[in-house]
């Protein structure tokens, strides 16, 4: 493989961004495809990729170059030389690249993949954490799985096609596809490609949804006609599936505090071919308790430390910090309270996150059951990555006694 300096200058442009302006991967990397229309698909794979994979092992490779954050130009060139080294790239003769001791890079690596925090590259405190609530043996297992590349997994959107449909249209723009046996909607690209320039994504044959996901709105227990509502509903990924799942039928609450997030909702669901959505910005708590005791079903789909969904945002194990874990916890059993009153009796209730800790899952749900007495456990579900091969999530089902 040769290195071309214009995409290489966009992954060191990327990862300075990310490191020390605080940047999401995913902003960067959508920034850094926009640099160069005459790229290629195998142009702009190799950029993205490059990006999330230096993002994804910033620790070890900067223990191995012996670099510190805030990360001098120099320095986010030894990174990249260290991800070279580690794949058998041969380094061109640039004058960023400096003489690079091959034979000790890999001695490094050697030496510190004996140790997880280095190994899985991760922060101290998130893997003390993920020892003392997994414990050893689990969290060693689920960490190495969340540092696996995320397949891409689409969501049939069954209003306007069919599973068979939607492979047989991809596969004439020349994706291929293979079906999930346990997600009755999903399929899973054999490799990747850009799935957005599709004449079926156009059309609204699909969603991207990882596989994980897909389960929460399923576990939901919806009908067609019914009156649902997704309190947390950000940009609609669960939404859309329930109005799937309802066929079209019945009244979807879709709220968010983020008025901006919604409105990405309402182009997708234009798309989708979706119309029993209405969307209400939570900007005070009238639009709550305009509905309390009103709702069939509600999804309580909780903000969260997103500790399950790694594998597609490894910036955020950067980001995160133990006090923020702190508050969110607290936020998500408020919200469990407030939030529960517009299930009407005998209704049922999802509370799910994205997270693999049960500090943010069947604690909150073991808190919640305790002070609220009205309310009874069904079932609920963990959803290891290391034993799905997809994201970790959780998920509740509570009902209202009649």
């Amino acid at each position: 493989m040769r290195l071309h300096r214009n995409l290489t200058y966009a992954v060191i442009d990327s990862i300075r961004d990310v490191f020390n302006e605080g940047a999401y991967a995913g902003k960067a990397v959508e920034k850094a495809l926009k640099r160069d229309k005459r790229w290629g698909a195998r142009d702009r794979k190799f950029v993205a990729e490059t990006i999330y994979d230096i993002i994804r092992w910033k620790r070890l490779y900067a223990e191995i170059a012996e670099v510190s954050e805030p990360f001098s130009r120099p320095n986010l060139w030894r990174l990249f030389s260290v991800w070279c080294v580690l794949r058998g790239i041969p380094l061109p003769d640039w004058n960023q690249i400096e003489p690079t001791p091959t034979r000790r890079i890999k001695g490094r690596f050697d030496q510190l993949s004996k140790i997880r925090k280095f190994r899985e590259s991760i922060p101290d405190w998130i893997d003390e954490l993920g020892v003392e609530e997994l414990g050893e043996k689990v969290w060693t297992k689920e960490i190495a799985s969340l540092n696996q590349q995320a397949e891409v997994i689409l969501r049939v959107n069954t209003l306007k096609t069919t599973k068979t449909k939607l492979q047989e249209k991809l596969a004439e723009e020349g994706i291929e596809t293979t079906t999930l046996p346990k997600h009755p909607d999903a399929i899973k690209l054999v490799e990747r490609a850009n799935v957005f320039k599709t004449e079926a994504f156009k059309d609204g044959w699909f969603e991207v949804q990882d596989a994980s996901s897909q389960l929460v709105a399923a576990y939901l227990d919806v009908q067609p006609g019914m009156k649902v509502v997704d309190t947390c509903a950000g940009a609609g990924g669960k939404t859309l599936h329930l109005a799937s799942l309802m066929e079209n039928k019945g009244q979807i609450f879709a709220m968010d505090i983020y008025e901006s997030k919604l409105r990405k909702l309402k182009v997708r669901a234009k798309r989708n071919g979706v119309h029993n959505i209405t969307l209400k910005t939570i900007d005070s708590t009238k639009p709550v308790k305009k509905l309390h005791d009103k709702a069939d079903r509600v999804l309580i789909d909780a903000p969260c430390s997103g500790l399950g969904v790694l594998r597609r945002n490894p910036d955020s194990k950067w980001k995160l910090q133990p006090e923020f874990l702190d508050n969110i916890r607290k936020t998500q059993q408020e919200i469990l309270c407030d939030y529960s009153k517009m299930v009407k009796p005998g209704g049922k209730l999802v509370y799910a996150t994205c997270s693999v800790l049960p500090s943010e899952n069947q604690d909150q749900v073991n808190t919640f059951l305790a002070t609220n007495k009205e309310f009874k456990f069904i079932s609920d579900k963990k959803v290891l990555s290391s034993l799905s091969g997809y994201d970790g999530f959780y998920m509740a089902l509570l009902e209202r006694k009649k």
